[in-house]
Formats: C-alpha cells, structure tokens, sequence
C-alpha cells in the first residue's frame, strides 16, 4: 500500500462518508471511491459496505484499520519531529506556570528565548493545580513552571530552578496572625484548606497538605479549593487555613487574610517539566533561559 492509499482508506474509516473524505484529502468524489477499490482488489475482500445511505467497515476493513492505524501515527509522529529539528529553535513553543510568581520566571525567559532566537514564538498559560499535568498531557503546553514533587514516568522533570519559603495562610483575626512564624505542629490547632480535584497526585497532595503533623497529631482538613481566589475567600471568611509561600504576601494582599511563614517547615521547590516524548531543542534551549531569568530577580518580599 502506498502512502496516499493508506491515508484516504483511514480517513474513509474515520468519516464513513465519501465526500467528506475527499474534502479532508483535497480529492475528487470519484478518486476516493477508485483508491477503495483498487485496496479491494489487493486485499481480495471488501473492505467497507456502502450503499447510498450508509457507509460502514466491513469486519476486515476493521482489522486492517486496527492493524496499519498505530503503524501511521507513529509515522506522522516521526514526520512532526524531524520537521521541528529543522527549523531549530523557530515556531510556536507553549510554556505554563501555576503561580504568578512562576509566571514571572517563564515570562521573563521568554525575553531572552526571543531576542536569542527572533523566530520563536512564545505562548503562556496558567496550568490550575487542580489538574497540574493534564494540559501538558493533552499536549496543550510543552513544558511548564510548576511546584515539586513530581514523580509520574511520562514527564520529565528538570533540575530545581527555586524555592520559596512555605507559609501559612490564615484569617486576619485567627491567633497565629499576630505571630511572627508558626510550626507544622501548630497545624493540629487548625482546619487546612487543601487544593481540590480528583487529577492531583495524592502524593503531591500529602507533600503539600498533610494529614498528620511531624509529632504525629492529626491535622483536620476543610473543604477543597479549586481555584486561587477560592482558597482566598475560604480563609478570609473563617473556614480555615491554607498553606503557601511568603512571596504569596506580595500578590494577593487582602485585609481579611494574613501570610505567616513557617520556622520549621521545607521550602517549596519549583522546576521545569515536560512530557518524555516530546523533548526538544525548543524545549531544552527555553529550560535553560529559564535558571537564568531567575537569578536576576529580586528576593521574596
């Protein structure tokens, strides 16, 4: 079968319907219908049913579907990969962040990939924690700015690029706002506010919202955010604490909500991510530029 051929038996196999298919393809009507039936002739059996209403695969059509489909996206995929290695750094590269103070880093980078590179295009998106790797599994980024850990084997993860001081978030009038740092201990005392959805890791969920103090006490947990402002709005009005980091102050400045750091707490860690199968020069060059565009920030405030 011949390139031309295999392309309009699957895209027959996907429409089910002969003149859509020639749109998609750029052909005549009567070409289509021509290419079906000489792959008849080779293969000895039809392979669709068709009449005037109804068009579907016969059961050896699905089994040629079935077996030459996994064999032509792999193709497509090796045909897409040597199109971007020779362009080099040129074209469309798209890079997520899940904090603004993230955000700041990849846009900065940004800067710098574009006057290195003047045919790159950069594109951004804030990826939710709430589904931290489905954009990029979906193939909607290729690589983002995110809080550590990650351990998943289809996603690469880089070297750290920085780290933030973790801190409590906590209503203006809760007791541990007039304090100048609080303990993980002191987490038992309250009700923790954690990021909601069902596509967190549970592993990164524990890291970041755990259920038990280093002592052992139990720590209580309050209803789920899903977005930012939501877990802004929870502490502010009382239903509990959160946990973020001090550069947090800067950003989000609410009378109602106050920003106390820990004393005994690790820090947040962030690093560049993307998937295993889609590493490129793009990708590496802009990882890079990344390290870079931090060094040159000012500390946390």
């Amino acid at each position: 079968m011949e390139r031309h051929e295999i392309e309009t038996f699957l895209t027959l196999a996907e429409e089910l319907h002969f003149r859509r298919t020639a749109d998609r393809l750029g052909l005549a009507q009567g070409r289509v219908s021509q290419i079906v039936k000489k792959l008849e002739r080779q293969i000895g059996a039809p392979l669709f049913d068709r009449t005037s209403r109804h068009v579907a695969l016969t059961p050896i059509g699905q089994r040629l579907r079935d077996g030459i489909l996994p064999g032509h996206r792999q193709i497509q995929w090796a045909i897409g990969q040597a199109r971007t290695a020779a362009r080099g750094f040129a074209g469309p590269i798209r890079v997520g962040f899940s904090a603004p103070w993230s955000g700041e880093a990849v846009i900065a980078a940004s800067d710098l990939f574009q006057a290195r590179h003047p045919d790159a295009e950069v594109h951004y998106r804030e990826v939710q924690l709430t589904d931290p790797l489905g954009p990029m599994r979906a193939g909607e980024v290729d690589l983002q700015l995110t809080e550590l850990p990650i351990h998943e084997p289809d996603i690469a993860v880089g070297s750290v690029v920085f780290s933030e001081r973790r801190a409590l978030m906590v209503p203006a009038g809760h007791p541990f706002a007039e304090r100048p740092s609080v303990s993980l201990d002191d987490l038992a005392s309250t009700t923790l506010i954690p990021v909601a959805g069902e596509a967190v890791p549970q592993y990164w969920l524990d890291a970041h919202y755990p259920r038990r103090t280093p002592s052992g006490q139990p720590i209580p947990h309050g209803p789920g955010a899903t977005y930012w402002q939501e877990a802004l709005s929870l502490v502010g009005s009382g239903k509990g604490v959160s946990i973020t980091c001090v550069r947090a102050g800067g950003y989000y400045a609410r009378p109602d909500v106050v920003i106390v750091p820990f004393h005994d707490a690790p820090p947040i860690e962030y690093a560049l991510l993307w998937p295993v199968s889609r590493q490129t020069a793009r990708v590496q060059g802009f990882a890079e530029l990344v390290a870079q565009s931090v060094s040159r920030r000012p500390p946390e405030r």
